[in-house]
């Protein structure tokens, strides 16, 4: 029986609700759930899905951002200073993507799904900031900061170091979010953390607000062409804001390993997938 456009837009909703509430539950965007649904159950165009990924995108960083910042977790300069590199990395990535090959596009995101569960294992708990001496880009520019992340809510001062790279590093993850769709969190937090310094609550709080503006500038040109279908943009975007709600809700509640767990091994099925319809 052919299914009613009724029942695909019910569908839709559901399918998002279930992927921003294991991304919210994870700390990953529901797009790495949502674009392989899309194009492997619905056959959708891939670039359609992504269009209507990077919508979602946007509204679930505008709804998390304000809380984040309520609880000062988000480092508002160094957002602004990356913001930078992700946005022209991003307008970047909207341009070229209508030259990339369809097939390209599913190896890519299978190997980014790949990073993100490898990530994921490799995820240190909540530490002291790493050490390290912030760069002459960092001290000229006030990058460096405090944040209520130590035991108990204790405020820890961190210096940002490596700013240079940390800039080239998110180009390229402008560049990958606006080719596939996704928040770029997946990158945004590891340069940070890793790279620069930045305690990972304080990272992950900063990208969260990061990626909105991100996936707005690659939006605005997939908009321009035609590649977001109101009829599955809005559903997936009203989706996810649900389950990420829900999960926001539930965070303290469940147990974050056996979530991270499950999250883990649907990464690893959605990659091995994605990467035989790249290679089909």
């Amino acid at each position: 029986m052919p299914i009613t456009p009724l029942l695909f837009i019910l569908v839709l909703v559901l399918v998002a609700a279930v992927a921003g509430l294991l991304g919210s539950l994870v700390g990953l965007g529901g797009g790495v759930i949502v674009v392989p649904v899309l194009t492997l159950v619905f056959h959708v165009d891939i670039r359609l899905a992504v269009g209507a990924s990077l919508v979602t995108v946007i509204a679930t960083s505008a709804t998390g951002a304000s809380r984040l910042l309520r609880r000062d977790l988000v480092h508002l300069r160094l957002a602004l200073f990356l913001a930078v590199a992700t946005t022209l990395g991003a307008i970047t990535g909207a341009l070229v993507s209508r030259h990339v090959p369809t097939r390209v596009l599913f190896v890519l995101f299978a190997a980014v799904l790949g990073y993100s569960a490898v990530a994921m294992l490799r995820r240190r708990p909540e530490a002291a900031p790493r050490a390290g001496h912030s760069d002459a880009v960092a001290n000229a520019l006030g990058l460096n900061a405090s944040a209520p992340v130590g035991e108990g809510g204790q405020v820890v001062h961190f210096e940002v170091r490596r700013s240079i790279l940390g800039l080239v590093a998110m180009y390229g993850a402008g560049v990958v979010s606006a080719l596939l769709g996704i928040g770029s969190g997946a990158l945004n937090v590891p340069t940070m953390d890793v790279l620069m310094g930045v305690p990972l609550k304080v990272a992950s709080a900063t990208s969260s607000f990061m990626i909105g503006l991100t996936a707005a500038a690659s939006a605005a040109i997939y908009l321009s062409r035609g590649q977001i279908d109101p009829l599955i943009a809005a559903p997936i975007a009203i989706g996810v804001l649900g389950g990420a709600t829900l999960g926001a809700r539930l965070l303290t509640s469940v147990n974050a390993v056996v979530v991270q767990r499950l999250f883990i091994v649907v990464l690893a099925v959605v990659a091995i997938e994605m990467l035989q319809k790249g290679f089909a």
